[in-house]
């Protein structure tokens, strides 16, 4: 598998440090307030999706971008995948796949040398699957991660989950 292979495009929602939690809206390209996180609490890293992609609960693919630096809301960054936390969220009594694409951005300095999966700190990775339990719990939801893999199992589930025309190098 090429190099070109593992880049996508990220369109960033929340940016990192931010307390509120945007959406993208994929039927007319705007980002709209969905909900505040709780005082103390934000987002360690831009939090985004990839367009033209659908998840089990109808969402576009979530990803979380590593930068050096937050965007903004609605920023395109080019990026390269690293891996995914695949995991299942039970909202009630129903549970549904929600896993989260790990990227980082092609014009990173900080992160430059994480390829794969295994280039992640492990301490990192931790903080990361912390973060979205504690997410998920304040909104009443239980994540429960169910293992986390890398760039190869991550590409194939963003190609399962392709609404449109195959994806295309970015």
């Amino acid at each position: 598998m090429s190099k070109k292979n593992f880049e996508i495009e990220v369109v960033v929602e929340t940016p990192k440090g931010c307390r509120n939690k945007f959406t993208y809206d994929a039927s007319d390209g705007s980002i709209r307030l969905s909900s505040v996180l709780p005082a103390g609490m934000s987002f360690p890293y831009d939090f985004g999706c990839i367009p033209n992609t659908k998840e089990e609960d109808g969402d576009p693919l979530d990803v979380l971008l590593l930068m050096d630096a937050p965007a903004f809301p609605g920023c395109r960054v080019k990026a390269r995948l690293i891996g995914i936390i695949e995991a299942e969220v039970n909202e009630g009594s129903q549970v549904v796949r929600n896993d989260r694409i790990l990227a980082v951005a092609i014009a990173a300095n900080d992160y430059a040398e994480l390829k794969a999966m295994k280039d992640v700190d492990k301490n990192l990775l931790n903080e990361i699957e912390q973060f979205f339990v504690s997410y998920n719990q304040v909104r009443g939801k239980d994540f429960r991660i169910l293992g986390t893999h890398g760039r190869r199992r991550a590409r194939h589930l963003m190609e399962s989950r392709t609404k449109r025309k195959s994806l295309r190098a970015s």
